[in-house]
């Protein structure tokens, strides 16, 4: 058998993991042959693909990004989109596609095998808004890194009694925001889940002056207040009709120096989340989802995406991971409340 391999939407920490776990045992174990397709879904729509195999794989367990590249390329908004992806895999005699992506790449491989492609799915995210997985690789190394900036603020935000903004990524999910505001010791953690009240911030704030330390404001990137709306970057939207997020941190440090007085200053983590080496978990749970990807394609387990259940891998299927995202739940958020202010 020959098997394709992609990697598409936003790159993330342990992508490479998987390639190498999916590489090394389909070779090794099942004697497959492997194709990889470069920047996501336009390696199979263009017919532009790369060599993989063992010798392609050495060294890339530790490295961030992704050796195939990326993109947020969407087939089925392109005219003949499907017919063109097939007529591809059956030119390049690929008998399976392994699909390593979050929610909206992963939706196109669930399209693609209702018709008729086979096709097993991994997840990939940052944002951890994955259904029908506990966790995503990616996740753990973009909250280690906002928890590390969150620690680093906190000592200049003291020394200049000023009120410091994070803002970290989370479209729809603040999984990030509250994994690393409460890691770092956040005063104030605002996620998209929760519309949030601008006086109760600022209470919060002033709270956290009038015991002689500075507050620590951490808030995901589509956060919104009660009245109010999502902050966008621009207009501009992207393949899968998304719109550019960035800017709730400015204005959260507007509103509050305004209606406090006290200074405040923003920092955006932005692609530094998703940038750079895998920490520990996630090169072993993109390794574990690699090695049951490949499993699932011997067995011809097709339509399925691998997942974390506890400490196990498991098989969902496609439409099931992708039916909708995973969110932070109310009770959640509020077991936290001691600790704001």
């Amino acid at each position: 058998m020959r098997i394709g391999v992609l990697t598409g939407g936003g790159d993330c920490p342990g992508l490479n993991a998987v390639i190498r776990g999916v590489v090394r045992k389909g070779v090794e174990v099942y004697e497959y042959e492997f194709t990889g397709f470069r920047d996501g879904w336009r390696g199979p729509l263009e017919g532009a693909t790369l060599p993989l195999g063992i010798p392609e794989v050495r060294g890339i367990l530790p490295r961030g990004g992704t050796v195939l590249g990326s993109s947020r390329t969407n087939p089925l908004k392109v005219a003949d989109g499907i017919r063109k992806v097939k007529e591809n895999l059956e030119k390049y005699q690929v008998d399976a596609l392994i699909v390593i992506g979050g929610e909206d790449t992963l939706g196109v491989a669930a399209t693609l095998h209702d018709n008729g492609v086979n096709v097993v799915g991994v997840p990939k995210t940052i944002d951890n808004d994955l259904n029908a997985t506990d966790y995503t690789f990616g996740f753990d190394t973009a909250v280690n890194i906002a928890t590390e900036a969150i620690d680093r603020l906190h000592t200049t935000a003291e020394s200049h009694r000023r009120v410091l903004v994070i803002e970290v990524m989370g479209r729809h999910a603040g999984w990030i925001a509250l994994h690393s505001g409460i890691a770092g010791g956040a005063n104030v953690i605002l996620i998209p889940e929760q519309r949030f009240d601008m006086d109760q911030v600022c209470a919060w704030v002033e709270q956290r002056f009038r015991i002689n330390y500075a507050p620590i404001v951490v808030v995901a990137e589509g956060a919104m207040p009660v009245e109010g709306q999502m902050v966008l970057k621009d207009d501009t939207r992207d393949a899968f009709g998304h719109v550019r997020l960035s800017g709730i941190g400015e204005w959260l440090a507007h509103e509050i120096e305004a209606r406090t007085g006290k200074e405040a200053r923003t920092t955006v983590l932005g692609h530094i989340q998703r940038g750079g080496t895998p920490s520990a978990f996630d090169r072993w749970l993109a390794t574990r989802f690699g090695l049951h990807a490949i499993d699932a394609v011997h067995d011809g387990d097709y339509g399925t995406m691998v997942a974390l259940r506890g400490t196990d891998i498991v098989r969902v299927p496609l439409a099931d991971a992708t039916a909708r995202i995973k969110t932070v739940e109310p009770a959640l958020y509020s077991e936290f409340d001691v600790f704001f202010g």
